[in-house]
């Protein structure tokens, strides 16, 4: 048999869909288990977005689309990041994908070379490396741990930017964290970024309409608007709307970016179908009551989380203000037993629970941070309270 490319070697599977899959293979065989696995919100679109759906079936003209997206659907995105603050962009500033972890390789295949570096800070989301690897780019990891927030500092930034990297990459609302970059936050980042004009800048912010407390959305070019020749924004309906599987991503940024991921689409996928493409002018153009109430709910949810962890002697975890995640250092356990078995780490802690109380969550090595573990508490509301008593009493239990 021929070989595969040498890039095949750098793939991985995700470590997230891997413990998903050991989750449902476990309930399969018939065991009771709870899931805080898998990122999905967990929850359907407004009635109007099957409407919107069927009504394109009917009318389907069976042709290929845009590159660069519908025209409808570029307007309504436009339309709503401009309820965010991102005003002053064209359709000639975006570009559509399907889903943002594709907008994310796109842009990654376009300003990436072999041996150029992308920085972002750790914890990150898993494909970020994932992607980086399979592309032969260096990586710099910027260390973010519980004790500071999970958020990094000017002079972190300060000195990962120092050193030139093609791309830095930023995420806010945090996946794996749930932490949110206050406004003054935000801005002394931007004033750091401002200093180094050669590196862009990709905000990966699609939990953006998932933030708590009252609190509000930043980026970049809010707090200096001259940094838009080179920050790229992404968003996706995959966790407002509850749309994962509809695969619907955007990016707003300098004209240049969005013609070289059309240019991408082109090769890769043509076109978004338009039946999707219809559901998702729905999603960002009509009510907004679905994923409004999801915002309260999930904000309650994570309130209940908080109130078993805070509770737990010797976990640390920074309170989330949005997504759907907490993230909370479980180091000072390791080293105990569970049942007669040493837990040294974060896999075998996560594989301890689920196996002696059919509680999935995953690892935080695979965010990039070994204390930790994530909690995705998407799961359906009846099962989050008995979920989280599994939890406390896996702790309480280990000497």
């Amino acid at each position: 048999m021929p070989d595969f490319s040498s890039r095949m070697d750098r793939a991985k599977p995700s470590a997230i869909m891997a413990v998903a899959e050991k989750a449902k293979a476990l309930k399969a065989a018939g065991k009771d288990i709870i899931s805080f696995s898998i990122g999905v919100p967990n929850f359907l679109p407004g009635d109007h977005v099957y409407a919107a759906a069927r009504d394109a079936l009917s009318h389907d003209s069976g042709q290929y689309g845009s590159n660069r997206g519908a025209p409808a659907l570029i307007e309504a995105f436009l339309k709503h990041i401009a309820e965010i603050g991102l005003t002053g962009y064209t359709a000639k500033n975006v570009a559509t994908g399907i889903g943002a972890k594709h907008v994310i390789y796109n842009l990654c295949e376009a300003l990436l070379d072999e041996g150029d570096t992308i920085a972002f800070p750790t914890p990150y989301w898993t494909s970020y490396v994932d992607i980086a690897e399979i592309l032969n780019a260096k990586i710099d990891l910027l260390p973010c741990p519980a004790s500071q927030h999970y958020k990094m500092s000017p002079a972190q930034l300060d000195a990962a930017l120092a050193k030139k990297p093609r791309v830095f990459l930023f995420n806010n609302p945090s996946n794996p964290t749930g932490m949110v970059y206050s406004k003054d936050e935000i801005s002394a980042l931007a004033d750091v970024i401002a200093k180094y004009p050669d590196t862009w800048i990709i905000t990966d912010d699609i939990y953006n309409r998932m933030i708590f407390d009252g609190n509000g959305y930043h980026n970049f070019v809010h707090a200096r608007p001259e940094l838009k020749d080179r920050v790229i924004f992404i968003d996706s309906l995959s966790k407002t709307y509850g749309m994962p599987g509809w695969r619907v991503g955007f990016m707003a940024g300098p004209e240049s970016v969005a013609n070289a991921v059309t240019t991408m689409n082109s090769n890769h996928i043509t076109n978004l179908p338009e039946i999707t493409t219809a559901a998702a002018i729905a999603a960002l153009s009509g009510p907004q009551d679905v994923p409004n109430a999801k915002v309260r709910e999930f904000q309650e949810k994570r309130d209940l989380v908080m109130a078993v962890l805070d509770a737990v002697p010797g976990v640390v975890c920074p309170k989330p203000e949005g997504a759907f995640y907490v993230f909370p250092d479980i180091s000072a356990y390791y080293g105990k037993s569970h049942e007669g078995k040493v837990i040294q780490n974060d896999i075998e802690f996560c594989s301890a629970l689920l196996e002696s109380k059919g509680v999935a969550c995953v690892p935080g090595s695979a965010f990039g941070e070994p204390n930790a573990m994530r909690i995705s508490y998407t799961c359906p509301t009846p099962q989050l309270a008995p979920g989280m008593e599994r939890i406390k009493a896996f702790f309480a239990e280990m000497q």
